[in-house]
């Protein structure tokens, strides 16, 4: 979320959560991956590379294709037309996603479905995150890992990983959400209604009532793993 955002959230928080809740309810019986291209397409014609990024990502992960992506696009050429096409392209192929790779798209076999197949999502696999040794014990670190942002937090040999999507209303929170000086330990605020999570249980301690998602996690041969 833009800083103007998060400043009319805070300036006008009754008349933005009515917006935000408008546009939760607009898509309700939209599938998620229909609704997060949607969102992509808005955000190019708006050429907002923040949000571009963001939506993609999610599209991605709720199973859409390169392919579906890239027809989304040239489909909405009439509102969008060549230009932003092209920007929104580039920013494409600034983020070195594997799908979007000319490989990928000419038909290998991580590449999208040709013809008449039906695209399948992804079977969960451990995914190798970071080096143990990198995150010290009792701290938490932001990464981003095959194109989904994870925040992991150590207890001796065991990491806890959760995912850095706002169980609320899908934020992505970054990294400058963490407060290593709260009173409550080691917290987590999300920057859009402002949900306070506890790091170390995943619990939401203000705001909300959902907790953090957190994924099956294991540390191999040094490395730490999630798997999704």
């Amino acid at each position: 979320m833009s800083a103007a955002l998060d400043y009319l959230v805070q300036a006008r928080p009754e008349a933005m959560t009515h917006y935000f809740s408008f546009l939760k309810d607009a898509g309700k019986h939209l599938d998620p991956k229909t609704r997060n291209l949607i969102s992509v397409i808005t955000k190019v014609h708006a050429q907002t590379e923040r949000g571009l990024k963001q939506y993609l990502r999610r599209a991605l992960r709720e199973g859409c294709s390169a392919a579906e992506v890239i027809d989304a696009l040239l489909m909405a050429f009439p509102a969008l037309g060549l230009t932003k096409i092209v920007w929104a392209t580039d920013v494409i192929l600034s983020m070195n996603l594997p799908e979007f790779t000319l490989e990928a798209l000419q038909g290998s076999p991580a590449g999208a479905p040709q013809g008449g197949e039906v695209a399948t999502k992804e079977e969960p696999r451990w995914r190798s995150v970071m080096a143990l040794d990198e995150l010290p014990d009792g701290q938490i670190r932001r990464v981003d890992c095959e194109g989904r942002g994870l925040f992991l937090y150590r207890e001796g040999e065991v990491v806890k990983v959760y995912d850095s999507l706002c169980p609320h209303n899908a934020t992505n929170i970054p990294e400058l959400a963490l407060n290593r000086a709260s009173k409550k330990g080691i917290t987590l605020t999300c920057p859009k209604h402002e949900w306070e999570f506890d790091v170390v249980s995943g619990d939401c301690i203000r705001k909300g009532d959902t907790p953090l998602t957190r994924l099956e996690s294991q540390v191999e041969a040094g490395h730490i793993q999630a798997r999704w």
